[in-house]
């Protein structure tokens, strides 16, 4: 059996570099075309290049990595059927299980090191690549985020934002303070939520707080209502911090899930992120099952381009599914762990509808 085993994995494995490397190579060629222009008008130098494939390939090798799982398996059974190989094992006694058991053993190991990927190399490789793209060429101003909070300076104020959901036009627990030429503080204004309303931002609740600048003793405090506050910034503007959760492990999604609910603050997406950071790894398994009763339903009938075109067919129903549910998910329609698992549990028990459906 180590023999059959050894067997099976040389083929899959060979199988899985070959789809790996041909994804990876079109995702690098397409998203650079698109980012060329980019790199000739800011006349990026050689290492500028360098450090774009550097840490592009990690990133484009976590989410290319299920459907590649999942081509493999529909190959590599679809090529064994096809020369009878499967048949001859399954005469001799060896069921489908022990057949396939390889195969979701490496798709767990891979599962696994999707997650180590995530948590301890993707976070670096895109707070690389938005430092190299968005700042060193683009030239935009930098936005410090530090677990979901927005830092940033506009016209002598500094503004801290604890949490911007840009698609509702919202920011929560917003705090700007006014500081002179010497850096001395003179005022501070507080409010819990910004809304915009299509001109400018509006506050319906804020306190302002004004402070000696030699002495720093509070002056005075006033509460205002339903006034109108200019941020130098619109929703568009921060949606590039909102994308940036990807700069955070897992571990740093939890600890600000955590406090933004400790402070009173929303944290819809960010549970909804945490969750999907967490079960986006075991795609891999999931693919790797569900591509077993696709692959052995052909038999002898299956073929190289039936294969491809089935495989990137189920990765767009997956990606859309997932999409749409992780839409539900961060407008608060579903729970955010179910938002998260929902399409591996809804793909996995197809896997399971069609497994069952292959004869012994």
């Amino acid at each position: 059996m180590k023999l059959i085993n050894l067997f099976l994995l040389k083929h899959f494995l060979k199988i899985l570099l070959l789809s790996c490397s041909a994804f990876i190579s079109i995702y690098v060629l397409i998203d650079f075309f698109e980012k060329v222009g980019d790199f000739l008008e800011h006349q990026a130098q050689f290492k500028d290049y360098f450090t774009y494939l550097f840490n592009s390939i990690p990133l484009i090798f976590v989410q290319i990595l299920p459907l590649a799982v999942l081509m493999t398996v529909v190959l590599t059974l679809g090529g064994l059927g096809r020369t009878n190989e499967v048949t001859a094992m399954r005469a001799c006694g060896i069921s489908l299980w022990k057949i396939v058991q390889p195969f979701m053993g490496l798709a767990l190991l891979l599962s696994l090191l999707l997650l180590l990927l995530n948590e301890f190399v993707s976070p670096y490789n895109a707070k690389a690549l938005h430092q190299l793209l968005e700042i060193k060429l683009k030239g935009k101003t930098p936005q410090n985020l530090l677990h979901n909070e927005v830092w940033y300076r506009n016209d002598g104020r500094i503004f801290n934002i604890i949490s911007v959901d840009p698609k509702k036009k919202e920011m929560q627990g917003v705090t700007v303070f006014f500081i002179d030429d010497k850096a001395r503080l003179l005022q501070r204004i507080e409010t819990p939520l910004l809304r915009f309303n299509g001109d400018t931002w509006v506050a319906e609740q804020l306190t302002v707080r004004t402070f000696d600048p030699e002495t720093g003793d509070l002056l005075s405090t006033e509460s205002k209502q339903q006034q109108m506050m200019e941020t130098g910034r619109r929703p568009k503007d921060f949606s590039l911090a909102e994308n940036r959760t990807d700069e955070l492990n897992l571990r740093q999604l939890w600890r600000m899930t955590r406090k933004l609910e400790r402070e009173g603050y929303a944290a819809t997406r960010q549970r909804v992120a945490m969750y999907s950071r967490l079960a986006a790894p075991f795609t891999c398994l999931v693919m790797a099952f569900l591509g077993v009763p696709f692959a052995l339903q052909k038999g002898r009938r299956s073929n190289i381009a039936l294969g491809i075109g089935l495989s990137l067919g189920i990765g767009v129903v997956y990606f859309i599914l997932q999409s749409l549910l992780t839409a539900f998910g961060n407008s608060g329609a579903l729970p955010p762990l179910l938002a998260a698992w929902s399409t591996n549990l809804i793909f996995l028990m197809g896997g399971v509808w069609l497994l069952l459906s292959v004869k012994e």
